[in-house]
């Protein structure tokens, strides 16, 4: 593999293959949290409780800028990625309340 165009190739499969690896684990890990954001959704309509929690939301989004930050991941992104996720938690509570 002294060609250096195979060797990229080989280097660019690998680093696909775990991509790959690694996006199923976001999926998974995503269906595994909306599981238990759905049960707390449930448990929120049941007791007549908000769909959103403002200061839970603020703790949660301080605490996943400071693991990105961590992690080397842009804290920007982050707290885009965790309002996103937010957002679609309070959607499905709202549903829940229907």
């Amino acid at each position: 593999m002294n060609n250096p165009v195979t060797r990229a190739a080989a280097l660019l499969k690998d680093h696909r293959d775990s991509i790959d690896r690694l996006d199923a684990i976001l999926v998974y890990t995503l269906a595994e949290r909306f599981k238990h954001t759905q049960a707390v959704g449930k448990l929120k309509a049941e007791h007549e409780l908000p769909p959103s929690d403002p200061s839970r939301e603020a703790a949660q989004i301080a605490r996943l800028e400071d693991l990105a930050k961590e992690a080397d991941l842009d804290p920007d992104f982050a707290k885009a990625f965790l309002n996103f996720i937010i957002q679609e938690v309070i959607r499905h509570h709202k549903k829940h309340q229907k």
